[in-house]
């Protein structure tokens, strides 16, 4: 037949095939290439992530560290409690979805069924606590107070607690050795937030804390959490598609955190607390004649201090409270306590957060301005009963007058004009109302006594005080102008109207008021207890100002020092030796003939050479302040009582009796060293065994206690835990 010719359709459908074949094959090549990319280029990974679609991983919490104190008595350790923890998993398993079983549970610990569906329930942004911020695989503890009698029901009724557990677990313990309270040196733990777990997040997404972590919130615990915390361990579990816990899958084990030696040491440290408080009851039981009620001694601090190196040997503040109620969680009324007006905010620490007018201790201060100012030391001024200055009158205390004496007789005596007329006479050479170049002595020593500003103490929340100098002046005034000047055209009471125009008008101006209140302690001046405990421990060792420190060492679980903490020189007072040795012989004769000398009558200045100086601070609206600031040649104690009278009288003999402990000096005046708690400062290490035990040191008991004087008290026993609960008057 011959060939038959091929029309123009068939070469159509012809290269439609052949476009659809090379499409087809395009297609299964980019398949293929696919597939080759998926299984053998990437396969690896792909698997390990469909792997890990399975595995769920568990937090292991690390130990966290023990807070010790110099010779190695835990303040802050772990205890083992019996602990009911619910696994979530097992209750969704369940058809009611659990409810059953957290009934029978509820009944068995004394708790609802609400409060047991709150405590497993998961955290979220809507959910309020108590809620669980952990893995929803962890078991979730429900409580950590179990008694042996409500495990046992538990572990031997299984078929009722499906998913149940009772177990030891470790929980934060603050033991108080020797009745030490230390609650605001310690601090507290509370569960960590969404927005630290976020900010702990590193470059790689991986945080360092976890959801169930608890963290330092306050004290020490805050200051040196990362060394305390230690690192997290991790469980991997196997899981279904359905979110069961088929095993395990590895993980790491936690390292525990590092331990923490302290200065403290636990028997002043309890010794200081017991003997703020016992001062706080006795003024509770005084009459004030000025007020003509008794002193209401509401709140009060003391600083123990080793002058050569600002080591914290004991710091308390009252009222106080038991930092145990934190552990395993605080109730809501407790922690509505703790925040009340009416506990007076036992959760600060009035050592460094605690802010007055320093009354009378502030004049070793102006003693040393006025010496660099270019007064001798025999220079002599009139010691009257009062002076007037710009038209008020300004008094002394109690209406005293020693005539002409010179400036270490005034700082023996506390004679208030002596340091007004001071004062006076260097707010005009410095030009009055209209300064050209003021020198400012006065505020410039205050300055670089290292007032004004915080002193880096290893404690949280720290407050700087306040020195009222010419700038505080200036910018105070800018932010209250517009509040005085409206004041003085509404104020109803004349009083308040004048002050509030007088402010409005002037108060940027340093006035001749102002710089003489300011000699004496007094007008807008604040200091806090620790400011003060440095200023008097730079007096006692020739004048170097030392950061306050209450950490040593870190120190590894092995025992093995791996950080320790040195001293820091911060600055130098702006004395001479000479002025030193003048400070030193008036502060000396303040117990021997001056305004202590009737509370330390019998002191043994002989062999324990102590130094002091008196305050009695007014606060409008209330009872004075009292200030006591003393040194030795080893230590410094602070102590302050708001509203509790005179510095000599409100706290001298609790001072006393703190240093009666220290050195071991007896009620006739005489020394017993095998009775000295701690007669030198002590700067070594406690000994660790390899197994990170420390040896603990010989038992202690100190000497009976001087009552306080003309108070029908008997002798204090020494280290008494029932004394750390501070009493609360009615009207305090």
């Amino acid at each position: 037949m011959g060939n038959i010719p091929e029309t123009g359709r068939t070469r159509r459908v012809t290269g439609r095939l052949l476009v659809l074949q090379v499409l087809v094959l395009s297609l299964l090549g980019t398949l293929g290439g696919r597939l080759w990319y998926l299984q053998i280029r990437s396969g690896a990974s792909y698997a390990q992530q469909a792997s890990s679609n399975h595995i769920r991983t568990v937090v292991v919490p690390a130990v966290r560290g023990e807070i010790l104190d110099s010779n190695g008595v835990p303040l802050a350790d772990n205890t083992t409690k019996l602990v009911v923890s619910v696994s979530r998993t097992s209750l969704l398993q369940q058809k009611d979805g659990g409810k059953a079983v957290l009934t029978r549970l509820g009944q068995v610990l004394g708790m609802t069924y609400l409060d047991m569906h709150d405590k497993v329930r998961l955290c979220d942004a809507k959910t309020p606590r108590p809620c669980w911020n952990g893995s929803p695989y962890q078991p979730i503890p429900v409580t950590q107070t179990a008694t042996t009698q409500q495990a046992m029901q538990i572990m031997e009724r299984q078929e009722d607690f499906p998913g149940v557990t009772a177990s030891t677990s470790a929980v934060r313990l603050y033991p108080a050795p020797s009745g030490a309270n230390a609650a605001q040196i310690l601090g507290y733990l509370s569960p960590v937030t969404e927005e630290e777990i976020t900010a702990a997040t590193d470059a790689n997404g991986k945080s360092s804390l976890a959801a169930s972590d608890q963290v330092g919130r306050a004290g020490l615990e805050y200051q040196y959490d990362k060394a305390l915390r230690g690192t997290n361990g991790t469980t991997n579990l196997e899981v279904d598609n359905l979110g069961r816990v088929i095993g395990t899958a590895g993980g790491n084990a936690p390292v525990p955190g590092a331990d923490l030696v302290t200065s403290i040491d636990a028997r002043i440290q309890a010794l200081a607390e017991q003997q703020l408080n016992q001062a706080m009851v006795t003024l509770r039981g005084t009459w004030d004649k000025v007020t003509s009620q008794n002193y209401k001694a509401d709140s009060g601090a003391v600083v123990v201090m080793d002058v050569h190196t600002g080591r914290i040997i004991a710091m308390a503040s009252a009222p106080t409270y038991n930092p145990n109620i934190w552990s395993g969680g605080i109730s809501a009324k407790d922690y509505a306590a703790l925040n009340s007006q009416n506990s007076d905010f036992p959760m600060l620490n009035r050592a460094i957060q605690g802010q007055s007018a320093p009354g009378s201790t502030f004049k070793v201060v102006s003693t040393t301005g006025a010496l660099n100012a270019g007064y001798s030391y025999d220079s002599t001024f009139p010691c009257t009963s009062s002076m007037t200055i710009g038209g008020r009158l300004f008094k002394n205390f109690e209406g005293e007058n020693f005539g002409a004496i010179n400036l270490s007789k005034a700082l023996e005596v506390s004679c208030d004009t002596v340091f007004y007329n001071i004062a006076y006479q260097q707010w005009l050479s410095d030009g009055g109302t209209k300064p050209k170049h003021p020198q400012d002595w006065l505020y410039k020593a205050a300055h670089q006594f290292g007032l004004g500003a915080t002193t880096g103490i290893d404690l949280p929340g720290e407050v700087k005080g306040r020195v009222p100098d010419r700038a505080w002046h200036q910018n105070y005034y800018d932010a209250m102008k517009d509040t005085w000047c409206k004041q003085a055209k509404t104020e109803t009471d004349p009083y308040l109207r004048a002050i509030a125009t007088e402010d409005c008008v002037d108060f940027a101006t340093l006035r001749a008021g102002d710089e003489v209140n300011y000699a004496i302690g007094q007008g807008d001046t604040l200091v806090t207890p620790i400011q003060m405990a440095r200023v008097y421990s730079a007096l006692a060792n020739g004048g170097t100002l030392y950061a306050p420190q209450i950490a040593k060492a870190v120190v590894s679980p092995g025992g093995k020092t791996v950080q320790p903490i040195r001293p820091v020189v911060q600055g130098h007072l702006p004395t001479t030796s000479r002025m030193i040795d003048y400070i030193d012989q008036a502060t000396a004769n303040v117990i021997t003939s001056g305004t202590a000398a009737w509370k330390f009558q019998g002191w043994p200045q002989d062999k324990v050479q102590l130094h002091a100086k008196t305050g009695t601070a007014e606060v409008v609206g209330k009872q004075t302040t009292s200030w006591f600031d003393t040194y030795t040649k080893d230590y410094a104690i602070v102590m302050t009582i708001s509203q509790g009278g005179t510095g000599s009288g409100g706290s001298g003999p609790a001072v006393r009796n703190i240093y009666n402990a220290l050195y071991g000096i007896q009620a006739n005046g005489s020394i017993d060293p095998s009775k000295a708690i701690r007669p030198a400062a002590q700067n070594a290490l406690p000994s660790f065994h390899p197994d990170g035990t420390v040896t603990q040191p010989v038992s202690f008991t100190a000497p009976a206690l001087l009552p306080p004087a003309g108070s029908n008290a008997p002798a204090l026993a020494a280290l008494d835990i029932a004394a750390l609960a501070p009493e609360r008057r009615s009207d305090a």
